[in-house]
Protein backbone atom coordinates (compact mmCIF):
# COMPACT_ATOMS: atom_id res chain seq x y z
CA UNK A 1 0.00 0.00 0.00
CA UNK A 2 1.34 3.46 -0.94
CA UNK A 3 1.72 5.96 1.61
CA UNK A 4 -1.93 8.12 0.10
CA UNK A 5 -3.78 4.62 -0.06
CA UNK A 6 -2.18 3.93 3.79
CA UNK A 7 -3.30 7.76 4.67
CA UNK A 8 -6.69 7.14 3.33
CA UNK A 9 -7.58 3.59 4.87
CA UNK A 10 -5.97 5.42 8.57
CA UNK A 11 -8.36 8.30 7.89
CA UNK A 12 -11.40 6.09 7.41
CA UNK A 13 -10.89 4.55 10.76
CA UNK A 14 -11.02 7.98 12.15
CA UNK A 15 -14.37 8.80 9.71
CA UNK A 16 -16.12 5.33 11.10
CA UNK A 17 -15.28 6.78 14.94
CA UNK A 18 -16.28 10.46 14.14
CA UNK A 19 -19.60 9.28 12.34
CA UNK A 20 -20.27 6.44 15.45
CA UNK A 21 -19.78 10.03 17.83
CA UNK A 22 -22.07 11.71 15.85
CA UNK A 23 -24.62 9.46 16.24
CA UNK A 24 -24.35 8.99 19.73
CA UNK A 25 -24.06 12.31 20.51
CA UNK A 26 -27.15 13.67 18.30
CA UNK A 27 -24.03 16.51 17.49
CA UNK A 28 -24.04 17.22 13.34
CA UNK A 29 -21.21 16.49 11.90
CA UNK A 30 -19.56 19.95 12.18
CA UNK A 31 -20.05 19.85 15.72
CA UNK A 32 -17.97 16.79 15.86
CA UNK A 33 -15.62 17.50 13.27
CA UNK A 34 -13.28 20.45 14.72
CA UNK A 35 -12.64 18.90 18.34
CA UNK A 36 -12.45 15.40 16.43
CA UNK A 37 -9.38 16.67 14.53
CA UNK A 38 -7.85 18.27 17.38
CA UNK A 39 -8.19 16.21 19.79
CA UNK A 40 -6.97 12.65 17.24
CA UNK A 41 -3.77 12.23 16.29
CA UNK A 42 -4.16 12.99 12.36
CA UNK A 43 -0.62 13.60 11.32
CA UNK A 44 -0.78 10.10 9.05
CA UNK A 45 -4.54 10.57 7.82
CA UNK A 46 -5.55 12.34 5.42
CA UNK A 47 -7.12 15.42 7.21
CA UNK A 48 -8.70 16.92 3.64
CA UNK A 49 -10.50 13.52 2.76
CA UNK A 50 -11.63 13.59 6.42
CA UNK A 51 -13.44 16.96 5.66
CA UNK A 52 -14.68 15.83 2.28
CA UNK A 53 -16.38 12.67 3.34
CA UNK A 54 -17.53 13.81 6.81
CA UNK A 55 -19.19 17.01 5.05
CA UNK A 56 -20.55 14.86 2.03
CA UNK A 57 -21.86 11.94 4.23
CA UNK A 58 -23.42 15.07 6.50
CA UNK A 59 -25.03 16.46 3.14
CA UNK A 60 -25.96 13.42 1.52
CA UNK A 61 -27.34 11.00 4.38
CA UNK A 62 -30.98 11.15 3.20
CA UNK A 63 -29.39 9.37 -0.78
CA UNK A 64 -26.92 6.89 0.62
CA UNK A 65 -29.43 5.79 3.11
CA UNK A 66 -31.58 5.60 -0.45
CA UNK A 67 -29.09 3.47 -1.96
CA UNK A 68 -28.48 1.30 1.41
CA UNK A 69 -32.05 0.59 1.79
CA UNK A 70 -33.33 -2.01 -0.74
CA UNK A 71 -30.27 -4.57 0.19
CA UNK A 72 -31.22 -4.37 3.91
CA UNK A 73 -33.07 -7.33 5.53
CA UNK A 74 -34.00 -4.87 8.38
CA UNK A 75 -35.39 -1.37 9.35
CA UNK A 76 -32.02 1.13 9.34
CA UNK A 77 -33.02 1.99 12.79
CA UNK A 78 -32.37 -1.52 13.86
CA UNK A 79 -28.80 -1.43 12.75
CA UNK A 80 -26.40 -0.72 15.19
CA UNK A 81 -24.71 2.57 15.00
CA UNK A 82 -21.14 1.62 14.06
CA UNK A 83 -22.80 -0.88 11.03
CA UNK A 84 -24.85 2.31 10.08
CA UNK A 85 -21.35 4.64 10.13
CA UNK A 86 -19.59 1.94 7.84
CA UNK A 87 -22.56 1.34 5.64
CA UNK A 88 -22.56 5.55 5.31
CA UNK A 89 -18.91 5.51 4.43
CA UNK A 90 -18.91 2.84 1.93
CA UNK A 91 -21.75 3.88 0.52
CA UNK A 92 -20.67 7.37 0.00
CA UNK A 93 -17.20 6.08 -1.28
CA UNK A 94 -19.04 3.96 -3.78
CA UNK A 95 -21.63 6.42 -5.21
CA UNK A 96 -19.46 9.53 -4.84
CA UNK A 97 -16.23 8.65 -5.28
CA UNK A 98 -15.55 7.72 -8.19
CA UNK A 99 -11.61 7.52 -7.80
CA UNK A 100 -11.97 4.76 -5.53
CA UNK A 101 -12.26 1.11 -6.75
CA UNK A 102 -15.18 -0.18 -6.06
CA UNK A 103 -13.65 -3.37 -4.47
CA UNK A 104 -11.28 -0.90 -2.33
CA UNK A 105 -14.50 0.78 -1.05
CA UNK A 106 -15.83 -2.50 0.28
CA UNK A 107 -12.79 -4.48 1.29
CA UNK A 108 -11.86 -1.48 3.76
CA UNK A 109 -15.55 -1.58 4.82
CA UNK A 110 -15.24 -4.99 5.60
CA UNK A 111 -11.95 -4.56 7.57
CA UNK A 112 -13.54 -1.66 9.49
CA UNK A 113 -16.26 -3.86 10.53
CA UNK A 114 -14.20 -6.76 11.63
CA UNK A 115 -12.72 -4.33 13.77
CA UNK A 116 -15.23 -2.55 15.04
CA UNK A 117 -18.52 -3.67 14.44
CA UNK A 118 -20.56 -6.68 16.19
CA UNK A 119 -19.24 -10.24 15.62
CA UNK A 120 -19.66 -11.38 12.13
CA UNK A 121 -21.02 -7.96 10.96
CA UNK A 122 -18.31 -7.98 8.28
CA UNK A 123 -19.88 -10.58 6.40
CA UNK A 124 -23.48 -8.07 6.39
CA UNK A 125 -21.45 -5.28 5.26
CA UNK A 126 -19.93 -6.89 2.65
CA UNK A 127 -23.19 -8.13 1.05
CA UNK A 128 -24.86 -4.96 1.23
CA UNK A 129 -22.13 -2.57 -0.23
CA UNK A 130 -21.70 -5.75 -2.68
CA UNK A 131 -25.59 -4.65 -4.17
CA UNK A 132 -24.84 -0.72 -3.75
CA UNK A 133 -21.72 -1.19 -6.01
CA UNK A 134 -23.85 -3.12 -8.42
CA UNK A 135 -26.07 0.70 -8.39
CA UNK A 136 -22.49 1.97 -9.22
CA UNK A 137 -22.08 2.88 -13.26
CA UNK A 138 -18.61 2.21 -13.69
CA UNK A 139 -18.74 -0.92 -11.41
CA UNK A 140 -19.73 -3.21 -14.88
CA UNK A 141 -17.02 -1.22 -16.79
CA UNK A 142 -14.25 -2.44 -13.69
CA UNK A 143 -15.57 -5.91 -13.28
CA UNK A 144 -15.46 -6.21 -17.42
CA UNK A 145 -11.44 -5.27 -17.16
CA UNK A 146 -10.50 -8.17 -14.47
Amino acid sequence: MNPAQAAKSRTRRFLVQALYQAQMTGQTSAQVMAPFLADHDMKRADTGYFRTVMRGIAQEADFLQGVIAPPLDRDWQALDPVSQAILLLGAFELTRQPDIPWKVAISEAVDLAKTFGPSESHRYVNAILDQVAKQRPSAEAEQKAE
